[in-house]
């Protein structure tokens, strides 16, 4: 790729941007959120049309006219943000565009759904993911809807396979998988373009490194020239000395005790407590019941039996506007699907759950409205044209702000946070870590579900490890390794999906 421009709206997000990929390499694209990276691979993706510049494949000029043009010359990408078509079988959705037709009947173009399941049988079963063909993908995790993406893009057998953010939703034992199929595509000459905010696995699978930073080329050479610090200077341009800033919080008495908590097999007899000024942190495999037991002391899937208490007083949560009314908040794991209205500006995003607060007799005060959102846009560095712009315009980690400034506008006490950091830059995860540590010390009680080990080790007080839906075990923070945290989370036989 020479010389890529593009612009929208009169603004200018990528500058005369070269990228070159060589066979049989994995290539990483760094960047903060914004930085143009996605947009890079959206024009070689054909989903848009660079303003300026030339893309050549094995030499040879191109025109890129389409995803599906791209498909065909070899060019094929994971996405960020996951669009499967949530109603379809996870079969149909691996070959969706390019379905396997019943013998003999290819002029009717009849779908063989049959041979489809037993294809994406044999994917799954080549990568060790045992996710049924026949599920209907609604149904599925975000996680596993994570997993689908990438065994769909190597289905395709591309020479260029773009992955943005392919291990955002999985854990360590996933992403072990994944780093295994890339060794065995670069073996086979396929070139991999990869765009991750995870420093650690830059550096062990990247072979080069581009780097973008607003939207122009701010380095670029073999991996092994680059340091942690020096990548991490030309993203942000300028240094980051401590990724997980951590506040000494005093913590105290005991604000959410959960006992004997059950929801089916996912949430199976729990108990916990979380106090004030504590960072409490939840580790395990994807499916060892995190988001399930969030979910459930949420009120989003009410439990089967057990107890809940706040403040030491039983409540009866069997609804979200049951948890918020008694001082609860949840950022939830898919901002765009369960944490925003995409449709809506940024204003109105955030006033969305403290709506009530800011009307009188059932009539929104625009004043207040707009004083509130510009409040959190300054103290949270929220990077937006203005509160009128459409939440979907930003970056994903302005919009986890977002998201976070719509729960904090509401004043809560315990808040619940579903893997804060995926898909967001170095720079917006150190906010946002920041932010948490100045919750704590003001006394909140704070629950972090991350399958980022470093991450959920570098901000928490202290660790429980689930696996088959309860708790395998619980570190304090000088016990804190990967190994003592694995060795729980795999206790009772955890696996992949």
């Amino acid at each position: 790729m020479n010389d890529i421009s593009k612009s929208f709206s009169g603004v200018k997000v990528l500058d005369k941007v070269s990228l070159k990929i060589k066979p049989g390499e994995v290539h990483a694209l760094m960047g903060e959120n914004g930085a143009g990276k996605s947009t890079l691979m959206k024009i070689l993706m054909g989903i848009y049309k660079s303003d300026s510049g030339s893309i050549l494949l094995n030499g040879e000029a191109i025109n890129i006219t389409s995803p599906k043009d791209a498909i065909s010359k070899g060019i094929s990408m994971i996405h960020q943000e996951l669009n499967p078509v949530l109603d379809m079988e996870v079969s149909e959705n691996i070959f969706v565009g390019r379905e396997l037709l019943k013998t003999g009947f290819e002029k009717l173009k009849i779908v063989d759904k049959s041979a489809m399941r037993e294809e994406t049988a044999k994917l799954f079963q080549s990568m060790n993911i045992s996710i049924n063909p026949k599920s209907i993908t609604r149904r599925l995790s975000v996680a596993e809807m994570q997993l689908v993406e990438i065994v769909k893009a190597i289905s395709l057998k591309s020479n260029i396979i773009i992955m943005d953010e392919p291990t955002s939703a999985i854990t360590e034992k996933e992403v072990d998988v994944l780093f295994t199929q890339i060794e065995q595509l670069k073996n086979k000459g396929v070139a991999i373009i990869y765009i991750s905010h995870k420093m650690d696995e830059i550096f062990k699978i990247a072979d080069s490194i581009t780097v973008l930073r607003d939207g122009v080329l701010a380095g670029t050479g073999d991996s092994k020239d680059f340091t942690r610090d020096k990548l991490i200077s030309l993203m942000v341009g300028r240094e980051i000395k401590e990724v997980y800033p951590k506040e000494n919080a005093e913590i105290k008495e005991t604000l959410l005790e959960i006992q004997d908590l059950c929801r089916g097999k996912r949430v199976n007899h729990v108990s916990f407590q979380l106090h004030s000024g504590e960072v409490l942190g939840i580790a395990g495999l994807v499916g060892s019941g995190r988001s399930e037991l969030v979910e459930t002391i949420f009120g989003i899937q009410p439990a089967v039996s057990g107890r809940i208490l706040v403040k030491g007083k039983e409540v009866r949560i069997k609804h979200p506007k049951e948890a918020i009314a008694h001082k609860m908040a949840m950022i939830t794991e898919d901002r765009k699907r369960t944490g925003l209205n995409l449709k809506s500006t940024v204003e109105q995003n955030i006033s969305l759950v403290s709506i009530r607060k800011l009307a009188k007799y059932g009539i929104i005060d625009k004043k207040k409205e707009g004083t509130a959102a510009e409040q959190y846009i300054e103290s949270l560095k929220i990077k937006t044209h203005s509160k009128k712009t459409p939440v979907i315009s930003l970056s994903g980690g302005n919009q986890q702000k977002v998201v976070l400034a719509k729960w904090l506008l509401d004043e809560p006490e315990i808040i619940i946070f579903d893997e804060p950091t995926r898909g967001i830059d170095v720079g917006a995860k150190r906010d946002i870590y920041t932010l948490i540590g100045k919750l704590a010390k003001q006394g909140k009680g704070i629950l972090v579900i991350s399958s980022e080990m470093p991450e959920v080790m570098g901000i928490s007080d202290r660790i429980l490890v689930m696996s088959e839906g309860t708790i395998a075990g619980e570190l304090k923070r000088d016990e804190f390794t990967q190994e003592a945290i694995m060795n729980f989370a795999s206790a009772r036989g955890g696996k992949i999906i």
